[in-house]
């Protein structure tokens, strides 16, 4: 049966087998397991090269599997003066690479306040990404830039954060990480179908109706606390709300795709698979 989400992981199935291993053997698992997305754990650093990034975009092409990357965990796009070039590599790297290799879309963490004000943050924010997505337009480079909503309200990257630089910058979209979304404000809410609607409507009002037919999304479980996530957990071992949430994104006719980022990632990627076609 189709469905009108994709569905995978965030990184390599754990059962991918050693040989042959790798991304290539990640887009491989992928296809054998009926799934049809995969976002490449680039989390530590982009250490590929160009003949690699090429077999994996003919293999994800030969299998229609939709390819993503996972920039480094070390961007910071409040980073100061000195390390901002740094950060900055580390996006523009992933964008490249992750061009190659077939992605069309390439996430990230925002990174932090270091405790200044949001909105003061938000202007140094997207005039960083600004000057990004130029150098990739000059380049031809055609990916979408996503920052991530993030699970800690001391990190940059609220959902009101990531639909303010794509208003602002053209070819940036958000990553929501629903699990990130419901443990950011430390009390268990956001966990309800009224909830998750007005996040999907705020997303359509502001980045107009269309938007949510590319929709890219991460899901887990999720522990958390006060002061937001802690880890992510199984999608049963949490109180995340799973089969209201996407039954929410299917009235709301919402497509795109779903990547599971939980300690069992390709078990629960299935399992929400399962879910979404049972609600069709």
């Amino acid at each position: 049966m189709t469905t009108d989400f994709r569905f995978g992981t965030v990184g390599s199935p754990i059962s991918t087998p050693k040989k042959p291993g790798g991304s290539v053997g990640a887009v491989k698992q992928i296809s054998t397991l009926g799934l049809s997305a995969l976002e490449l754990g680039w989390v530590q650093s982009v250490r590929v090269s160009p003949e690699t990034c090429g077999q994996i975009k003919a293999t994800a092409a030969e299998l229609d599997v939709a390819i993503s990357v996972h920039a480094p965990y070390f961007i910071n796009l409040n980073a100061d003066v000195e390390e901002w070039p740094k950060s900055r590599k580390r996006l523009m790297d992933a964008a490249y690479y992750g061009w190659l290799a077939g992605a069309t879309d390439i996430i990230f963490h925002p990174g932090s306040y270091f405790g200044q004000d949001p909105s003061q943050v938000l202007k140094v924010v997207i005039s960083r990404l600004q000057d990004c997505v130029e150098e990739l337009n000059a380049k031809q480079i055609d990916v979408t830039l996503r920052p991530e909503t993030m699970g800690k309200s001391a990190m940059l990257g609220s959902l009101e954060d990531t639909l303010r630089m794509s208003m602002e910058v053209d070819r940036v979209a958000p990553c929501i990480d629903f699990a990130h979304l419901h443990a950011r404000p430390g009390d268990g809410s956001l966990n309800s179908m009224k909830e998750w609607e007005v996040v999907i409507n705020g997303y359509a009002h502001y980045l107009g109706n269309k938007s949510l037919s590319n929709l890219h999304i991460h899901l887990s479980g999720i522990d958390y606390g006060p002061k937001g996530e802690k880890n992510h957990l199984a999608l049963l071992e949490s109180d995340l709300r799973i089969r209201e949430l996407l039954s929410i994104l299917k009235s709301s006719g919402c497509s795109g795709r779903i990547l599971c980022e939980s300690p069992v990632m390709e078990d629960d990627a299935l399992l929400m698979k399962k879910m979404w076609e049972n609600l069709s």
